[in-house]
């Protein structure tokens, strides 16, 4: 049978279509949505694990060598690896809470899709750590249907990096494909995610209209001028009613990102001297939040750094904010403060105010953070946002007749309101935020594969 497979930034879900109507598939017990995160003792755990427990192979000579490699890594380290060693959603999230430094954790590997520059070795891996997170979601979801599932029609961004351009796209497609195939999809098909979630959207319309969809993820934002409706539903070529499209990797991860920058950071030395009246280096304090940039992690983390933070700590004139910092590297704590950035985006979308709280060893930093603060700390991220919409509009060349908004980021009243800003005169509807996109792959894929 087939699924409509989410594969997104922030949650992964999928669903199927039974008699005409779009079926979400139950997750883990009632839960429809996965959280993006996988969590193992240490990252060559993943490669083994998927060949010792689940039987996967790599898919080429440098897969093959990554998991030799891996292989003698972990017997070295005496890791004996069972089908327990590798932890996903909550379940990962959890586990990487309760000790940060024991264990490996990655969020939102989609994020790092597309990158430019990368070693084979480092793709082989993300290949890797997908196929895992799309094996475990599969094998979750034919639990729950109690069917075998070979087809898959999988979302995607218009683009996966702002940077990099079609080769870019054609590399993030090829692991996703991969992984998907080597997870157990015999066919695997894409569909760009606003346009999905307006195949979904389209199912409630009555008469043919102008739609622009505003599709803001966890690491992207997707804008699609489509011409749906009656006469269009149902139809596998829609090439004629595909007016724009616009994309770029901005979205909640971002927003969250900003403000941890903005206004976390500060309480770990952003923006404070050294004794010499210097002002400390900005990537110090932005690439261990950074979580969407591969290449700023590795920078922050790496092992040559742990004695230039010290050399900033013994140098700041307020060594007390650099010792956190010290201690943000020592821990692994950016996934936390991004985490609690969240948080902070999600309250403030009815508060006026909240008080952030960040856990360190030996103190809580509690930071109070007001609405207008927020706002202007992600006002870079949402310039984007309202870039991408005028693209799409310029392609396009006419005015839509409403914006359907969807994506988890797209109930933020900030956000919302940025995009009405563009188009103050259009009305704005919206339906399953975090579902949207699931239900029009389910209906793709019903169409392609029926």
């Amino acid at each position: 049978m087939s699924i409509g497979f989410d594969y997104g930034t922030a949650n992964c879900s999928v669903a199927t279509l039974i008699d005409g109507e779009v079926k979400p598939i139950p997750l883990v017990d009632e839960e429809f949505y996965v959280p993006s995160t996988l969590c193992a003792p240490t990252s060559e755990v993943v490669s083994e694990y998927l060949f010792r427990t689940l039987g996967i192979k790599p898919s080429d000579s440098v897969g093959e060598n990554m998991l030799r490699r891996a292989i003698k890594l972990n017997a070295e380290e005496g890791l004996e690896v069972r089908g327990d060693e590798v932890k996903f959603g909550h379940e990962a999230l959890n586990l990487y809470l309760e000790d940060p430094q024991d264990v490996y954790y990655v969020k939102s590997p989609k994020s790092f899709l597309g990158a430019m520059g990368l070693r084979d070795m480092q793709l082989s891996f993300f290949e890797d750590l997908v196929c895992a997170m799309m094996a475990n979601i599969r094998q979750r979801a034919e639990l729950s249907l109690e069917k075998e599932i070979t087809q898959t029609i999988i979302g995607r961004p218009v683009n996966f990096l702002g940077r990099g351009g079609e080769e870019s796209n054609i590399q993030a497609e090829g692991i996703l494909r991969r992984a998907a195939q080597r997870a157990g999809f015999k066919e695997v098909e894409f569909q760009f995610e606003p346009v999905a979630a307006g195949l979904d959207y389209e199912a409630s319309l009555t008469k043919d209209k102008n739609v622009l969809v505003v599709d803001i993820g966890g690491g992207t934002t997707d804008c699609s001028f489509l011409r749906m409706g009656p006469s269009w539903a149902g139809k596998q070529d829609r090439r004629e009613s595909l007016l724009a499209h616009s994309g770029q990797m901005v979205g909640g991860n971002d927003l969250d990102i900003f403000t941890a920058f903005k206004q976390f950071m500060p309480e770990f030395g952003l923006g404070t001297q050294n004794q010499s009246g210097l002002e400390l280096p900005t990537t110090q304090f932005w690439n261990p939040i950074a979580i969407n940039d591969v290449q700023a992690q590795r920078k922050f983390y790496g092992h040559e750094n742990r004695k230039q933070i010290q050399l900033m700590v013994k140098e700041a004139l307020q060594p007390e904010k650099l010792g956190r910092l010290l201690e943000l590297y020592q821990a692994t704590l950016g996934y936390a403060l991004i985490r609690e950035a969240e948080q902070t985006k999600i309250a403030l979308g009815d508060a006026s105010s909240y008080e952030a709280k960040i856990q360190l060893l030996n103190e809580v930093v509690s930071i109070p953070v007001i609405k207008s603060e927020l706002e202007a700390a992600i006002a870079v991220p949402t310039d984007k946002i309202k870039a991408l919409v005028k693209e799409a509009i310029n392609q396009s060349g006419i005015h839509p007749d409403v914006i359907y908004m969807t994506g988890g980021s797209a109930r933020s009243p900030i956000l919302r309101a940025a995009v009405n800003q563009v188009l103050p005169n259009t009305p704005i509807v919206s339906g399953n935020y975090f579902g949207s996109v699931t239900a029009g792959l389910a209906r793709w894929a019903d169409i392609i594969y029926s």
